[in-house]
């Protein structure tokens, strides 16, 4: 699955599903390119990011991708985001745990064995958007089970030592108009908030490294 490579470059492994992904946004506006272009504005040396992710994966999905790429660690930053379709599609949250628990220990692998350079980035609330209201989704409802999932990524993540970033707030909040053109993933723009609040985090990581 994955060859120790000799190139120590700081690379960024980003993994996830549509939101890693940027559904409807040109590739160079994706969250992940968006860190990396802020990283390098502060100076802070990355080489390469490399994105594993895809519109509508859950997280068995998400693993199946990852047991079929070859992997070239160690990367010096590891982010994870994912668990959105396995609440559109009705997973059950113990199932979620188990599956996000091993994805977790694959990007501490990737991240030299180290938790400290893994990301988890919470869930945005899609019951907020367009395509919901249009589509009578109780946003209610969404809002409860998007929390629910959130709170078991966010125990597993603090219980490896991986840094947290809560990006469900924004989602909620001043970004709630800020959206694709389909009404239901976000824009650029919200793309950056999210941004703003992962740089800090990204920094501090690579700040720190080897």
């Amino acid at each position: 699955m994955f060859n120790s490579s000799a190139d120590r470059r700081p690379r960024l492994l980003a993994l996830g599903d549509s939101y890693t992904i940027g559904e409807g946004v040109d590739a160079a506006l994706r969250w992940p390119a968006q860190l990396a272009a802020g990283l390098r504005a502060q100076l802070i040396e990355l080489d390469s990011v490399e994105i594993v992710a895809s519109t509508g994966w859950t997280t068995d999905e998400l693993q199946q991708a990852i047991d079929a790429r070859d992997f070239m660690p160690p990367y010096a930053l590891v982010s994870l985001l994912i668990g959105v379709n396995n609440q559109y599609r009705g997973r059950d949250l113990d199932n979620y745990a188990s599956e996000l628990a091993a994805l977790l220990d694959f990007a501490v692998r990737m991240a030299d064995d180290d938790a400290r350079k893994v990301i988890v980035v919470s869930i945005p609330d899609w019951g907020t958007t367009q395509f919901a209201v249009a589509g009578q989704v109780d946003a209610t409802r969404v809002a409860l089970e998007i929390d629910g999932f959130n709170a078991i990524a966010r125990r597993t993540c603090e219980a490896r030592g991986a840094h947290w970033v809560d990006v469900t707030a924004i989602s909620r909040d001043q970004a709630r108009e800020m959206l694709a053109d389909d009404g239901l993933h976000p824009s650029a723009d919200q793309y950056t908030l999210w941004v703003d609040a992962i740089l800090p985090v990204a920094r501090s990581i690579l700040d720190v490294g080897d």
